[in-house]
């Protein structure tokens, strides 16, 4: 059993540190930053005190008021070097007499020997080992005694074998420094680690109100722990120099308990509250290893006998629970309350993922031995940051009646500067949230600053009626001493009369230029008054009044009142307020021309702010009072604008919308233009002020402007604006709208992004208005439907459009081997168009033409070209012959006669032969086929099919005269569109494509000889000149005059005339 326990891993320094750095290792992170502002610890102008480069200096704080007369501050540096003969970093504390001018500090003799010697068998060995021993780790006073211990000071036993204890000593200074006396309770005779060897007495230490001295020694008893207590008189009185073991009348302390306890570090941290109801104050001991999960437990024990009254464990295993313990009178009902400070207590994060926090418990004496836990608890917000490190009693800080209390997070903050956290006292325990925040001044650099590792207050260094706060940060050898500012309470009254604002009553006067403009006015009045503790006779104030000061927060906006004698909607003054007294001033406000704004509904708000001038001169301790932060220094009252809206100036409007759509259907592709036309009315009683009509958009559209094609539509004012990704239009419709309003307007829209995964679009319109009462019309949404939709044509044409017989230069021949032996060659052309609005993704093209019947061939399909996104393939008859095809055109022209008879031989024969014309197509001959996919094709986009062919002359040729047409037939079928949403209709169709067979006159063999031409037209002059000879010699040419002679032409003209 005793090897067993002799394993047990000795604390030694490692202890100590596990205090100062509990596990620095690791503090890499920061959660949050600060998030109050300061309150009344004045933190622009504290007193930074330094200590030696390395000495931890600031490892322990405190305050020395001796007397009235001298106030001090009372520093550890347990690293620090002195003048003790063969002692290295015996460790210190300094002295820092506190002025506004210096922050010297000095060291405190309270050890000037080396390591003493002490004789055993009359030989003489070294007694103490001080090197190292952290003296000053340690460090509390009670009037003019200063408590100060090394719990890492070893001494070599008076047992035979050499063996060294850590069990650690105490040194007190008494009498203002007059007299130094030390105390070592566990230097005894029950040694080692079994006893009291390894107790590390001093590694926590308080003081009773009465002056009793408080020492916890967690490394007793297998680190089991102990609590150790006596009086400065019977420590006094028991102190020999020179003797190891000294022994303390009525000294008490903790026995040895089961080994089950072994390893809980009681002791670790101790503090003073009375809690038995008996009078007597009892002791608080952390022991933040207790049990065996090391939940950590909390004692509370008797002041008489440390019996354990109360005990508190820990929720949560390695929280180091009781680390840290404090008690004051939070709540101010005459009765101590406790605090237990868990640092390495972990909160779960959003990620799911623990992370170390810190935590701070408080209990509320509700009476003799019965402490209520409070919830919630104060958990901190900084990973790694150690909050609940150190909890310091600060008295009242703000002189509201009730104790506050600072808990440190030492390596919180950004660069792990290290926070201190303010929270105040009241009636339920401690306010949830902080009302300051300090944070340190010093990054961390090898080690954290360790910024709130010490802490100390509830004391009154400048004697200005509020305590101070000191912060040690031992990891840049620096104290910061905090002290606080006066607090003033201070109110404010704001009032305008009258309330109501008559635009029609224009009862003062403006001037502007040199014209007077009579304007609507109103009178305000403020005041100002402050009260507080140990403040200065008179405080300078600054003073705003802002009107309208909503619109202030509101982009764009117009402040609708100035001040009648600036004409500016800001007053801004300073105002000296006497202590205790009532400061007002009084002045008028007027309302701005109706036309020079647009809100008229919405209250104008006034609002006082007021502040400490931070300009004024500081008070007598060198501090500026600072306002309580729980003040209200922003005062709002409110005007209203009188309307036309009856008595209780309130309009009720009755708001109705319309909304008419010259669409309901939208296009995938297109850009589908829409009108929507509206209609906005107004049925109750009131005005409507500052309607518009808003519009938001869906994500597919976007906005063209006003409808101007009708007359009869009112043009209205507009504007296109995004919030949050949500477009919405905005078009005035009055201010107000009056009563009664029917009108009719329209909005130009396009709708050009639609997509395929839903399969509709909505517009949702709205009339809004600023009324309280009944300000918007309803929603009106205007849907369209998503539809998919496609004009496909199929165009075809033959080249020539005519095939003529019979073919110049072709003649029949047995044996066919280049496609010239066939006949006249013919191209039909088919295209595909695709002319949208929608893009179709898959068509199937097919094509038949006449290929024989009854075994004459008709027309022998040669080869195909295409063009698109097209891929076809052609059946067994494509060029079965396997003829050499023609590359470069060498048919002589198709059309062989000569112009002027080509011309007249055609118009011939369209009169006399197309009607007797003979289709040759598909339903009466075997045709030959061609079949094709088409791909994508987008809105605009064609495919095309070329076949080349050739007409079987020897068929017609066996058919002389015979007139006949060729007729191919292709049809399509749009399969598939790329789109989630089905067409309503899958376009396809058909186009027939004809060649007919033409023939011609035969050709004149033999031209009629010249000679014979000449010998007609000379038979045709003699025969002409035979018939006038004999007409002449019939009389032919002799006739007589129609009215006989001239004399009876003569008689006939009067009556002629008279007839006429």
């Amino acid at each position: 059993m005793g090897l067993e326990r002799f394993r047990v891993k000795t604390p030694g320094i490692g202890a100590l540190l596990a205090r100062s750095l509990l596990c620095i290792i690791g503090l890499l992170f920061t959660f949050s930053p600060p998030v109050c502002e300061a309150f009344n610890l004045d933190v622009e102008n504290p007193a930074v005190y330094s200590g030696p480069e390395g000495s931890y200096f600031g490892y322990a704080v405190d305050f020395y008021l001796a007397d009235s007369s001298s106030a001090s501050v009372l520093i550890g540096a347990p690293k620090a070097n002195t003048r003790q003969v063969n002692v290295t970093e015996g460790g210190a504390v300094f002295y820092c007499p506190w002025s506004l001018s210096q922050t010297d500090c000095h060291t405190i003799e309270f050890d000037t020997e080396g390591d003493r010697p002490v004789t055993l068998n009359e030989t003489q060995y070294q007694g103490d080992f001080k090197s190292h021993q952290w003296f000053g780790a340690t460090v509390r006073s009670h009037n003019d005694t200063i408590l100060a211990c090394a719990p890492l000071y070893s001494w070599r036993t008076e047992k035979d074998a050499r063996l060294t204890d850590p069990t650690g000593t105490c040194y007190l200074s008494i009498y203002n420094f007059t007299r130094f006396v030390e105390y070592a309770p566990c230097r005894t005779e029950i040694s080692t680690e079994e006893g009291q060897g390894y107790c590390q007495g001093g590694f926590s230490a308080d003081f009773t109100t009465d002056g009793k001295v408080v020492l916890g020694g967690p490394g007793s008893y297998y680190w089991q722990g102990q609590v150790i207590s006596a009086s400065k008189e019977d420590i006094i009185k028991a102190y020999y120099p020179g003797y190891f073991i000294q022994s303390v009348e009525r000294q008490i302390q903790t026995k040895q308990i089961r080994s089950v306890h072994d390893d809980s570090y009681q002791g670790y941290s101790v503090a003073v509250g009375e809690f038995s109801g008996d009078q007597v104050e009892d002791f608080v001991a952390g022991v933040p290893k207790k049990q065996k999960m090391l939940y950590g437990s909390v004692y509370i024990l008797n002041g008489t006998d440390l019996s354990t009254m109360i005990e508190y464990n820990g929720e949560q295993m390695g929280s180091y629970f009781g680390s840290a313990v404090a008690t004051a009178d939070i709540n101010s009902d005459g009765m101590a309350d406790l605090l237990v400070g868990a640092p390495m207590f972990m909160v779960r994060g959003s990620d799911g993922r623990l992370e170390e926090m810190g935590r701070v418990y408080v209990y509320l004496q509700r009476g003799p031995l019965d402490l209520e836990l409070r919830q919630p608890h104060l958990t901190g917000t900084q990973v790694f940051g150690r909050f609940g490190s150190t909890i310091a009693p600060l008295g009242d800080l703000n002189q509201d009646g009730f104790n506050d209390v600072a808990i440190s997070c030492p390596y919180g903050g950004e660069d792990q500067q290290g926070l201190v956290y303010i929270f105040n006292g009241y009636s339920d325990g401690l306010r949830e949230k902080p009302s300051q925040v300090i944070t340190g001044q010093w990054a961390a650099g090898t080690i954290p600053a360790s910024f709130g590792f010490s802490l100390r207050g509830a004391k009154d260094l400048d004697m200005n009626g509020y305590p101070d706060l000191i912060v040690g940060a031992f990891g840049v050898n620096k104290a910061v001493l905090y002290r606080s500012r006066p607090i003033v309470n201070a109110s404010g009254f704001l009032t305008v009369h009258p309330t109501m604002i008559n635009p029609e009553e224009k009862n003062c006067m403006v001037t502007s230029g040199n014209t007077s403009i009579p304007v609507s006015c109103v009178n305000l009045s403020f005041c100002i008054s402050a009260d507080g503790k140990h403040l200065p006779g008179s405080l300078d104030f600054q003073v705003e009044v802002q009107l309208d000061s909503h619109k202030h927060k509101q982009k764009g906006a117009v402040k609708r009142a100035l001040f009648l004698d600036s004409q500016q909607p800001l007053l801004q003054k300073s105002v000296t307020v006497r202590h205790g007294e009532r400061v007002c001033d009084n002045t008028k406000i007027y309302l701005k021309e109706e036309k020079d704004f647009r809100d008229k509904l919405s209250s104008i708000y006034v609002a006082l702010n007021f502040s400490l001038d931070p300009k004024a001169a500081a008070d007598s301790h060198g501090l500026r009072p600072i306002l309580n932060y729980q003040t209200t220094n922003v005062i709002e009252q409110k005007a209203q604008i009188l309307l036309d809206c009856g008595e209780d100036n309130i309009c009720v409007p009755d708001l109705k919308l319309a909304v008419h759509g010259n669409r309901k259907e939208v296009y995938l592709g297109d850009d589908n233009s829409l009108t929507l036309t509206f209609n906005a009315r107004n049925e109750g009683e009131g005005g409507a002020y500052e309607a518009e009509l808003y519009v938001v958009l869906p994500p597919e559209a976007d906005y063209s402007g006003i409808a101007r094609n009708n007359e009869s539509l009112t043009q209205l004012t507009c504007s296109y604006e995004t919030e949050n990704q949500t477009r919405y239009l905005s078009c005035d419709l009055g201010n107000p709208m009056k009563s009664g309003t029917n009108l009719w307007a329209g909005l130009r829209f396009t709708v050009p992004r639609l997509k395929d995964q839903h399969k509709t679009v909505q517009f949702e319109l709205q009339i809004r208005s600023k009324n309280e009462n009944n300000s918007h019309s309803e929603v009106v949404p205007y849907k369209l439907e998503v539809v998919v939709q496609a004009d496909v044509i199929l165009q075809g044409v033959s080249r020539p459009d005519k095939v003529f017989f019979p073919p110049a230069n072709w003649k029949v021949t047995k044996s066919y081997g280049v496609e010239q032996d066939v006949g006249p060659a013919v191209e039909h052309i088919y295209e595909l168009v695709n002319n949208g609005p929608s893009r179709i993704s898959h068509t199937l093209l097919e094509l038949r033409c006449p290929l024989r019947v009854q075994g004459h061939n008709l027309l022998y399909p040669l080869e195909f070209s295409t063009e698109g996104p097209i891929n076809c393939t052609s059946d067994k008859n494509m060029n079965h012959l396997h003829l050499k095809l023609q590359r470069t055109s060498t048919d002589p022209p198709i059309l062989a006669l000569k112009a002027n008879e080509h011309h007249v031989e055609r118009r011939d024969v369209h009169k006399n032969q197309l009607a007797h014309l003979t289709n040759l197509s598909c339903s009466n001959t075997e045709c030959w086929m061609l079949q094709c996919n088409v791909g994508l094709l987008e809105k605009g986009t064609t495919a095309i099919v070329k076949v080349h062919s050739r007409v079987w002359a020897e068929t017609f040729i066996e058919r002389t005269y015979k007139q006949y047409v060729l007729e191919c037939l292709a049809r399509y079928s749009v399969k598939k569109m790329p789109y989630a949403i089905l067409p309503k209709y899958s376009p396809s169709g058909q186009k027939k494509v004809v060649t007919p067979v033409v023939w011609n006159k035969p050709d004149i063999e033999n031209s009629v000889p010249l000679w014979i031409i000449i010998l007609a037209i000379l038979a045709g002059l003699l025969l002409l000149a035979l018939l006038i000879y004999v007409l002449y010699k019939f009389g032919f040419f002799k006739r007589s005059l129609p009215y006989g002679t001239a004399m009876e032409k003569a008689q006939l003209k009067p009556q002629a005339a008279s007839e006429a």
